[in-house]
């Protein structure tokens, strides 16, 4: 490659790393598997070293990933948080070996092998054995803090178990992974697809979303797991190697790997690795690697580390089971807002264990990107080892047959002729009384995330809307006893248990009403926040942009422009105005909380709060806020009335000071709290 090719291809690579490094760290939403991304990074690298004429000092590929994101406060790691460097091949990981016999000058290492686990990378603080901190790897230096959503990990716990021969340290920087069982992946992609919402892609991508979520409630409906496994900074130092601060963990209570090795030399180690390949498939958690570092604590100082990961340690990354098969078919699912989501349908084939028959093929543009046809043999893995996605095409096995695909132009369930709106990808059915749709509706509306009506699943739901019974949200409230004593035999209890779970249904919390109307970008961290504000439906659907935005702030903490323009255009539409107008008249009496406050000392006042308090958490120090009638609020603007500060408060504070915001530590809190 001559100059000018390399300088053009490096900044096309450059363009590609960045885009795909944003949709991986920050967004959570990747467009390519990790292999085609470690693959692009590699290149690049490569590139900059032959030509190091056009290498850049912060190129991505001599840096962490960023993963921070607005909203939260940024806290700066004690020490470095980097990432590891991946590996595809045998002979790296042996390299790997020789580069340290050769940096060390000795022949004999010891190593620990550990699985790699697909999450997302954390750091936690214990000073004096208390949790005081959680905080994501961000650009490796600083990253957000996240500590409110990490306490409702149920498996962290606050405090270590402290020992005579275990003693904790004054402060540690533990660091580890926040991840999702297969299990609650799975419940949580069947709750959405009987709501005829888009799945997740992999536990990965669903946690690095969770763990970055504004409201702790929304967070603790997931439940987390958190595994941890390195050390960070310590003072003073408790251990002089990986297998002993691993025996250390355990013994103070925490979360740790279940499964580690450790071996005297690269051949044991690479055992090591084969045998976590065998078994990694009956872990409750996906695995897409396995990490080996150095044992011993003073060998991994002396071995040192480059700007992005420490040269002690590397990640095999494992091939991705893959199988090929036939297409036959492309179906159409058309979801609850009338999205058009195209599956293949596919010659059976047996992959990591299961039977796949079917994969997602995302959308039309996806479709064309990939010149997937009907007749193509496919590669397909499971992303995240769980959902079966279509990979490449065999171009080499195409027959003349393969004619490209075509997407429907008309709603294959109603025939209505699909459109796409302003800024979409995705092509949907506009007719709102498409029977799927009404469906699909149907079952959010009635699953247990909204009013939460047992014994109307998906397909008695199917059946009521076939039927004609119901066509619409409120029909649910006018079935008959004598009409659903037609569906079968022996239906006379299932039938009076399905209209006692209706009828109870008709006092559930305003919220669920709320998150059960199907309001885009509403979900239930949302309505919650809506039915604290409005406290009346009737109230929420006269909503105008002015009672969500005011002077460019938001009134309602978590709630910006583009949610207010989805709530307000919703209830512009004269159906969905309808819909609600028939709920209420067919009984339904949506239930407020009562309010908590105990006095009115804080009537009208928003605090915000940032760093570590002394003698109290932010919870509680929020709890104190709202019984006396004031309220915590997520970010600092011109209309905070105080932002209550602790050790080490981050940007929150710096902001708070250019606003001229009255700044104020836990004793005049106390105090302000007490003053008649």
């Amino acid at each position: 490659m001559i100059p000018a090719e390399a300088k053009k291809r490096i900044a096309d690579l450059r363009q590609q790393v960045a885009h795909h490094a944003e949709l991986y760290y920050r967004q959570a939403k990747p467009e390519i598997p990790d292999r085609d991304y470690d693959k692009l990074e590699r290149e690049l690298s490569d590139l900059e070293k032959q030509f190091p004429q056009f290498a850049q000092k912060d190129s991505q590929t001599a840096k962490v990933g960023d993963d921070r994101l607005e909203g939260f406060t940024t806290y700066r790691h004690r020490q470095a948080m980097q990432s590891l460097d991946n590996t595809y091949s045998e002979e790296e990981y042996r390299a790997f070996h020789q580069r340290l016999v050769k940096q060390l000058e000795r022949e004999a290492l010891s190593y620990v092998v550990e699985p790699k686990i697909d999450g997302l990378a954390v750091s936690v603080t214990y000073e004096k054995g208390k949790l005081t901190r959680a905080v994501t790897r961000g650009n490796g230096e600083e990253g957000d803090d996240i500590t409110a959503n990490a306490k409702t990990i149920h498996s962290l716990p606050h405090e270590l178990k402290a020992g005579k021969k275990t003693p904790v340290p004054d402060i540690i920087e533990i660091r580890g992974e926040i991840y999702l069982t297969t299990e609650e992946f799975q419940r949580i992609n069947q709750e959405r697809e009987e709501a005829g919402e888009p799945v997740y892609a992999n536990p990965r991508n669903l946690a690095s979303g969770t763990i970055k979520q504004l409201d702790t409630r929304e967070v603790a409906r997931r439940k987390l797991e958190i595994v941890l496994y390195g050390i960070g900074y310590c003072e003073p130092q408790i251990a002089e190697s990986q297998s002993g601060f691993l025996a250390l963990v355990k013994q103070w209570g925490l979360p740790t790997v279940e499964k580690f090795w450790t071996a005297d030399g690269i051949d044991e180690a690479w055992q090591g690795v084969g045998q976590l390949d065998k078994m990694r498939h009956d872990f409750a958690y996906a695995t897409d690697g396995a990490v080996t570092k150095l044992d011993s604590f003073a060998l991994r100082r002396a071995a040192g580390s480059t700007s992005k990961a420490p040269r002690w340690a590397i990640a095999y990354k494992f091939e991705p089971e893959r199988a090929e098969t036939k297409i036959n078919a492309i179906t159409i699912q058309v979801g609850r807002t009338g999205v058009l989501t195209p599956v293949a349908e596919l010659e059976p084939v047996l992959l990591s264990g299961t039977t796949v028959q079917r994969a997602t093929l995302h959308n039309r543009d996806e479709i064309e990107r990939k010149d997937i046809r009907v007749g193509d043999y496919v590669l397909v893995e499971k992303a995240g080892e769980i959902i079966p996605a279509v990979i490449e095409v065999n171009t080499k096995r195409r027959t003349p047959d393969c004619k490209p695909y075509k997407f429907p132009e008309n709603c294959p369930e109603c025939g209505t002729k699909v459109v796409q709106l302003e800024g979409e990808v995705a092509l949907r059915c506009p007719n709102y009384d498409c029977p799927v749709q009404v469906r699909r509706r149907l079952s959010h509306f009635v699953s247990k995330a909204c009013m939460d009506i047992d014994g109307l699943g998906f397909a008695m739901v199917d059946e009521l809307v076939t039927k004609g019974w119901v066509k619409g949200l409120a029909d649910i409230y006018g079935l008959k006893r004598d009409d659903l004593l037609t569906l079968g035999k022996s239906v006379e209890k299932s039938s009076d248990n399905l209209l006692a779970a209706i009828e109870a249904s008709k006092q559930r919390e305003l919220w669920r009403v709320i998150h059960g109307l199907g309001i885009p970008h509403v979900g239930v961290a949302a309505a919650k926040d809506l039915a604290a504000h409005f406290r009346d439906l009737e109230k929420l659907t006269e909503a105008t942009t002015e009672h969500f935005i005011a002077n460019k702030e938001s009134v309602i903490s978590g709630i910006g422009a583009t949610m207010a323009e989805a709530i307000t255009g919703f209830f512009k539409e004269p159906r969905n105005r309808a819909t609600v107008a028939a709920l209420l008249k067919a009984g339904v009496e949506p239930q407020v909380a009562a309010k908590t406050a105990t006095s009115s000392r804080f009537a009208g006042k928003t605090f915000v709060l940032t760093g570590t308090l002394p003698s109290m958490s932010r919870e509680d120090a929020t709890a104190k806020i709202e019984a006396a009638g004031g309220k915590a609020s997520g970010s600092v603007s011109k209309k905070t009335s105080y932002v209550l500060a602790g050790a080490e408060a981050g940007s929150k504070l710096e902001k708070a000071k250019g606003l001229g915001v009255a700044v104020i530590d836990e004793a005049e809190f106390l105090r302000l709290l007490e003053e008649k």
